[in-house]
């Protein structure tokens, strides 16, 4: 056999152990194996991805902020949302500077905090200055309807934006993406949405309608799977359960979504790393298969 017969030989024998390797990985979730034949091919999409990917600290809430950044780190993801067990509102200027200095040092972005609730404008006001020292761009929120005129007087003394997060069943307020867009469409532009896919899809809305709905408005995603479309819905790995993320994805570059998708596992709280991890491995794949 000539020596460029062998190499190219050689060269087919590796991507075939490659390939093979990666399918037998997609094996254990049938969501993936449908990811595979529901996306489309490359050469075919035009629209770039504008959104990044992170994480939402409560993820890793019964762990401290270096822990935190050391597993957000060991996943490959870049961009964090802290919850106040890892820098809480009442910081002192010496507290957040330290936290601030270990995020940096880690080589990730401190884009966000929350969720963070508001029941009346002392805590709007608290939370916006909060955000304004640890130098975040956005906040993602809980707030009653009453707060909402003081919080539009406060976004646009301190620039910051607001993503309100909708809690799905239980949650009196804002269940569901468009009862925040419905509340908030008439207010600063800088107050939006924080759309959680899982919360949505278990109160029984529309994801990819909320979407493309609440597109103009949307700020911040909270990442997750969910077993059911049905308040008794589990959460679960990202590609085990019921959500359609190459759809989701698509609906997203369709709307020009530049906010950050945050990866928000809520399951095992003491051993997170390992669903956590087979999450974002599971949507990098969707993303770079569209």
């Amino acid at each position: 056999m000539r020596r460029e017969d062998s190499a190219r030989v050689s060269t087919r024998r590796q991507y075939l152990r490659i390939s093979a390797g990666a399918l037998a990985s997609l094996s254990f979730a049938p969501a993936a194996r449908a990811a595979l034949t529901t996306a489309p091919e490359p050469s075919r999409s035009k629209a770039p991805i504008s959104f990044q990917l992170g994480l939402a600290s409560y993820t890793l809430r019964n762990f401290d902020l270096d822990r935190t950044l050391a597993m957000t780190k060991r996943v490959g993801l870049e961009r964090i949302c802290l919850k106040s067990m890892h820098l809480p509102l009442d910081s002192t200027p010496e507290a957040i500077t330290a936290a601030t200095e270990k995020v940096k040092a880690a080589g990730l972005v401190l884009y966000g905090g929350g969720v963070i609730s508001m029941k009346n404008e002392r805590e709007v006001e608290q939370a916006l200055a909060y955000a304004k020292a640890v130098g975040m761009q956005t906040i993602t929120a809980a707030p009653v309807p009453d707060v909402l005129q003081a919080l539009d007087q406060h976004v646009k003394k301190h620039d910051i934006t607001v993503a309100i997060h909708n809690h799905g069943p239980g949650d009196r307020y804002f269940p569901t993406p468009q009862s925040v867009y419905d509340a908030v469409k008439s207010l600063d532009h800088r107050i939006g949405l924080c759309i959680d896919i899982g919360h949505t899809v278990r109160v029984g809305a529309d994801l990819l309608g909320s979407v493309r709905s609440c597109g103009d408005r949307l700020f911040d995603l909270h990442i997750k799977d969910v077993t059911a479309a049905t308040p008794q819905g589990k959460g679960t790995p990202v590609g085990r359960g019921i959500i359609d993320f190459p759809a989701l994805v698509r609906a997203l570059i369709e709307v020009k979504f530049k906010g950050v998708a945050a990866f928000e596992y809520e399951e095992q709280p003491d051993d997170p790393l390992p669903g956590l991890a087979e999450s974002v491995g599971y949507l990098k794949g969707v993303i770079a298969a569209i």
